[in-house]
Order: C-alpha cells, then sequence, then structure tokens
C-alpha cells in the first residue's frame, strides 16, 4: 500500500513587531528633558543624572557612551568642556561638547565613593562586567521616558542621540554641522537619521493657510 505524503506545516508565529511601534525613535522635546532631569535630581540619582546628561550632550551610540572612561572626561578633577572619542562602528573620531550642567552632574557623580577606582566612567555591578552593557542602558532609557508619561514603544536610546541633533537643526537648519556632531561618513545618512525630508514638507504645510 502506497503511502500519502501529507504536506509539511509550519507552526505559525507571531510577528515580532506585532503590538510594536517600529522604524526610527522620537527625539526627546527640551521640555521632557528637563521633565526627565529634574525627576532623577529630586530622587538624587547621580549616576543617572550624569548618564542622561551625557547621552544628550554627546550625541553618541549606547555601545559608545557605555564605554566611555573616566580619564576621556575627567582630567586633574576638572571635567573636559570637550571630548573627541572613537566611534565604534566607523572607527572615526567625534568631537562633542559637555555643557555647565553635565560637567557638574558629571563631577557629582565621580566623586561618590562607590567610584574611587572605578576605570569606566558608569561601572557595572555585575563582577563580570566592567561597564553597564547596552540592554542596560536601553531599559534605563524606558524607565526614564516612561515616568513623564511617554509611550516607551515610541522612544528609545537613539531619542537620545538625536535629541540635540534634532534641535541643532531646526535652529539652524545647517546639516553639515549636524552631520560632524553624529559622526556621520555622509550627509545622506544624517538627512535619513534626521528625518529631515518630512519635516521640512509638514513646517512648509503648517505655514500654508488656505
Amino acid at each position: 500500500m502506497s503511502k500519502i505524503q501529507l504536506p509539511v506545516t509550519q507552526p505559525k508565529r507571531c510577528p515580532w513587531n506585532r503590538g510594536r511601534l517600529v522604524g526610527q525613535k522620537r527625539p526627546l522635546l527640551p521640555k521632557q528633558v528637563w521633565a526627565i532631569r529634574a525627576r532623577l535630581e529630586l530622587a538624587g540619582n547621580l549616576r543617572d543624572l550624569a548618564l542622561f546628561n551625557l547621552a544628550i550632550d554627546s550625541k553618541l551610540r549606547g555601545c559608545d557612551l557605555v564605554r566611555l572612561k573616566v580619564a576621556d572626561l575627567v582630567v586633574g578633577g576638572c571635567v573636559r568642556e570637550r571630548v573627541s572619542v572613537i566611534q565604534s562602528k566607523t572607527q572615526r573620531p567625534v568631537q562633542f561638547e559637555v555643557t555647565e550642567n553635565t560637567r557638574a552632574s558629571i563631577s557629582a557623580w565621580v566623586a561618590r565613593p562607590e567610584m574611587i577606582g572605578c576605570a569606566f566612567l558608569f561601572p557595572s555591578r555585575f563582577h563580570d562586567r566592567p561597564h553597564i552593557s547596552t540592554q542596560q542602558y536601553a531599559r534605563l532609557a524606558r524607565e526614564w521616558v516612561t515616568a513623564i508619561g511617554l509611550e516607551p514603544s515610541g522612544y528609545g536610546t537613539h531619542s537620545l542621540r538625536r535629541t540635540k541633533a534634532a534641535q541643532i537643526y531646526r535652529k539652524t537648519g545647517n546639516l553639515r554641522a549636524v552631520q560632524l556632531l553624529l559622526g556621520h561618513t555622509k550627509v545622506d545618512s544624517t538627512v535619513r537619521y534626521l528625518g529631515v525630508e518630512l519635516e521640512d514638507a509638514l513646517s512648509i504645510a503648517e505655514s500654508v493657510d488656505i
């Protein structure tokens, strides 16, 4: 008797992005930055405050931010006003400014007793890791935006990277400056990253009244 070959069936899998907002994460607005900053200050969370402020100022990818060392920013007990680091993705240097508010928060954090002898600016609490992981940084970012009532699926670590860059572009329209600050090799990448064409189109549409 011949056997009947039945078709192979594959179990149905739930799409990984079902119920999630995918695509570029939104940059934070200035009022949202100050809301998060105020909450961290009131909570006395010096590490998270320094991490948040530095994420906004540096415009670094998460992988580069968590690897920053104390010596990269602090020299002779003072926090540098400008810092240059090599990006792990492109192996190219990028410079960023450290504002007064961020310098104060970093100074307060590195002066803590638990930071004595630490090489990394944001050391891990786990002995097998020298610094916090990008996953931990992403989890903290979700906690920060959730705390001020934002939908966490629409924001992430790239929101912090894009925040200051988006404000600089809105105020100056200087794509080249933003490209240099983000460390992009091509201006096309900066255009896509900021969603410039869409933002410009919406601004023009809002200014036309018929």
